[in-house]
């Protein structure tokens, strides 16, 4: 038996006997990759926080119940998908406004947040680590494309989706982890993938980062921010897709193709937001913009908004522009600039 395996013995006994140090000790190299799992079930960095939390606590509260028949690894991962399931079932899925209505024409003006609405969040990413045999990457498995066709699943096509692809437990595993047969998580396997299938691009956003090499798409986030704070309609038009979309969540409006996208542009952050200043990050393992606006260039710039990019053929397919104070602080940046 190895050191390590004979610490987590240790550990997982006092643990047991109710030693919070030696549970945090056994919990704490998982948090990060479990915190990523909720926020796949979820689609909330926030949810995410709460799940993993009450997660957390049911998981103390049952420590002395585990007999080790499974890792503790597979015992967490029970833990944390049953507590998102309960959270699913009483909070919906979250949305991104293509999901709720047809894109607009031409650039609404009196655009209003929609608060009703539980939107879809972007997430900042860390070391993430997976099972043997996921077919996702970590990165690709919290991208946008991803994690918003995750919420047209129902909750336990999504749960069986993420354990299996992403995580690499088997169906058998699955099955015990959501107290089901394996054919019904056969079944929803099926299901999921095809769902899946229809609404992600076959090329993920790591693959073109990968095609396209840092320098191409440093180039390309850095030619969108300088656009942006010139208010260079020439040169974000070079920069977008034909078929490109802007959506801004909480807004319901969103534009779909370059005419409407570039209406959009020039109507409203090219020339009607007097001074925006820049800072190119990442968020969902994609390249981000987080975009502070301010009066006057010299004056102070509050965070705004984080723009999400989707590339494709060295160019922007997709921005998703997450707008609100909050998010700045998700992805650790400063509110002001």
């Amino acid at each position: 038996m190895s050191e390590i395996s004979v610490e987590l013995i240790e550990d997982l006994t006092l643990a047991q006997q109710g030693d919070d140090a030696a549970f945090t000790r056994l919990v704490e190299p998982l948090r990060r990759e479990l915190h990523a799992h909720c926020y796949r079930m979820l689609g909330s960095s926030h949810d995410a926080d709460d799940a993993l939390q009450d997660a957390m606590l049911r998981a103390w509260k049952g420590i002395a119940r585990f007999e080790g028949r499974s890792t503790l690894r597979s015992w967490l991962y029970t833990v944390a998908t049953r507590t998102c399931l309960d959270l699913v079932e009483s909070r919906g899925r979250r949305a991104l406004p293509m999901d709720l209505s047809p894109s607009s024409d031409r650039a609404v003006l009196d655009d209003a947040p929609l608060t009703e609405i539980a939107w879809l969040g972007p997430y900042a990413v860390g070391e993430l680590a997976g099972g043997p045999v996921a077919r996702y990457e970590q990165r690709e498995a919290v991208e946008l494309a991803f994690v918003a066709a995750l919420q047209h699943l129902p909750g336990n096509q999504r749960a069986a989706l993420l354990l299996f692809e992403v995580l690499g437990f088997s169906a058998a595993e699955i099955a015990t982890m959501m107290d089901t047969s394996t054919a019904s998580v056969n079944s929803a396997l099926q299901r999921a993938r095809r769902i899946v299938a229809d609404k992600v691009p076959a090329a993920s956003q790591q693959q073109t980062i990968r095609e396209l090499g840092d320098g191409r798409v440093q180039e390309l986030v850095a030619s969108y921010s300088t656009a942006l704070e010139r208010g260079d309609a020439d040169a974000l038009v070079a920069l977008l897709t034909e078929d490109v979309t802007w959506s801004m969540p909480p807004l319901g409006h969103w534009y779909s193709g370059i005419a409407a996208v570039m209406d959009f542009a020039i109507e409203i952050p090219l020339t009607r937001c007097p001074s925006w200043r820049n800072v190119i990050t990442t968020a969902n393992g994609q390249p981000a913009i987080a975009c502070y606006l301010g009066m006057t260039p010299d004056s102070e710039h509050t965070g705004w908004s984080v723009s999400v990019l989707t590339l494709r053929d060295e160019k922007i397919a997709g921005v998703t522009s997450f707008i609100g104070l909050e998010n700045f602080a998700l992805l650790g940046l400063p509110a002001t600039k």
